[in-house]
């Protein structure tokens, strides 16, 4: 039987496209859909290691700020969906690693510019590991790193599944693919995805499941 296709409004995105999207800071307590793709959609991930790197680094840099919800690694881009953390959260970490005797800081170090700071932190670190290894230079991602404020329940549950139903463009189908979060979420593996809440947000596993045969599509 043919999966049906439904196509929704990406919600509240940028009104002026001409928005420089780096003032745009990450909130706390808020969702967010984490995206990016190579320079000139060139390919960002080469090997079962490039991608296992990359989510080692992700847990490494975003775990401290954020919980992550659903991921999709595609060849040449990836999608992300975090839930950054609350204010007291983003403060103890703050805390813990900031210099002996320094305050926290206004800049960058601060609590409205962390999150954003560790995610372009995370990114680098994967850049500089795969430009050494592919012996090239220069930058690897599109910058700055794309980023849309979740305003909706109704969106987020749509946004898990087009996430995973991303390797549809790659002719593969999603529930086999080893590269994002969908088989997680359905394992009984030790994670550090929020697998719960998100089973929570469809009501049931077979719900979970059972929606992600409709096709959604976001229109950009």
């Amino acid at each position: 039987m043919k999966r049906k296709k439904i196509t929704f409004a990406i919600g509240k995105y940028l009104k002026d496209k001409k928005m420089d999207i780096r003032i745009l800071n990450l909130e706390a307590d808020n969702y967010y859909h984490i995206y990016n793709r190579g320079i000139n959609s060139g390919k960002v991930f080469r090997t079962d290691e490039n991608y296992n790197y990359f989510l080692k680094q992700l847990s490494k840099y975003i775990l401290n700020i954020a919980d992550v919800y659903a991921y999709c690694l595609m060849p040449n881009h990836f999608h992300i969906l975090l839930k950054i953390k609350t204010r007291e959260e983003i403060e103890e970490f703050l805390e813990n690693s900031k210099p002996a005797n320094s305050a926290i800081s206004e800049g960058l170090h601060s609590i409205k510019n962390i999150a954003s700071k560790q995610i372009s932190k995370f990114i680098s670190s994967y850049t500089q590991s795969y430009n050494k290894i592919q012996n090239r230079h220069g930058g690897l991602f599109e910058s700055p790193f794309k980023r849309i404020k979740i305003d909706s329940e109704e969106y987020l549950r749509n946004l898990i599944i087009y996430i995973h139903q991303n390797p549809k463009d790659l002719e593969i189908d999603f529930r086999e693919y080893k590269h994002s979060s969908y088989k997680s979420i359905l394992s009984k593996a030790k994670t550090n995805l929020m697998r719960n809440e998100i089973i929570t947000l469809f009501d049931s596993e077979e719900n979970f499941i059972a929606s992600h045969d409709k096709v959604r599509d976001f229109n950009f």
